[in-house]
């Protein structure tokens, strides 16, 4: 349904989201996320140039939330690396439609803009959970606390 960009996307920020207050190198984020290192670096450039992410280079270096988690809905990840897209033409070309979608094509949008109001209504902090109603994202403080013994900054 998303575009591996767009997974690629929604994984990062759900790590970075785990630590908001933190640096996260990117080769530790690439492990964390099981996403290739060089891809992940143009995600994050995308990340960053919409806003969400902050960056500094060097030892020492890394990413971290720009903003709050809270403050981040999924949809605004999505559209910052990908679009999401409602129908507004037969997908298929055919002329015969003329303006107006055909019926297979109109429930198609209808299911597009449930999901476009749905994923509006969940922050980046809703993946991760908190701490009364805690989840397990892909990169959870366990696999954090592993990778940190390799270099990556501990959570404190």
């Amino acid at each position: 349904m998303f575009s591996q960009t767009t997974e690629y996307a929604l994984r990062a920020m759900a790590c970075l989201a785990l630590y908001p207050d933190q640096l996260v190198a990117t080769g530790t984020l690439a492990q964390m996320t099981k996403v290739p290192s060089n891809y992940l670096a143009k995600v994050l450039q995308q990340l960053g140039g919409a806003g969400f992410i902050e960056g500094r280079r060097g030892v020492g270096g890394g990413y971290k939330l720009a903003r709050s988690a809270g403050d981040i809905n999924l949809v605004q990840i999505i559209n910052a690396v990908g679009r999401l897209k409602r129908i507004e033409s037969c997908p298929l070309g055919l002329e015969n439609h003329g303006t107006r979608l055909c019926p297979l094509h109109r429930t198609m949008d209808r299911a597009s803009a449930l999901l476009i109001d749905m994923l509006k209504d969940v922050s980046l902090q809703d993946l991760i959970g908190d701490s009364q109603n805690p989840t397990k994202p892909l990169c959870d403080r366990q696999t954090m606390a592993t990778l940190s013994v390799r270099g990556a900054p501990a959570k404190n």
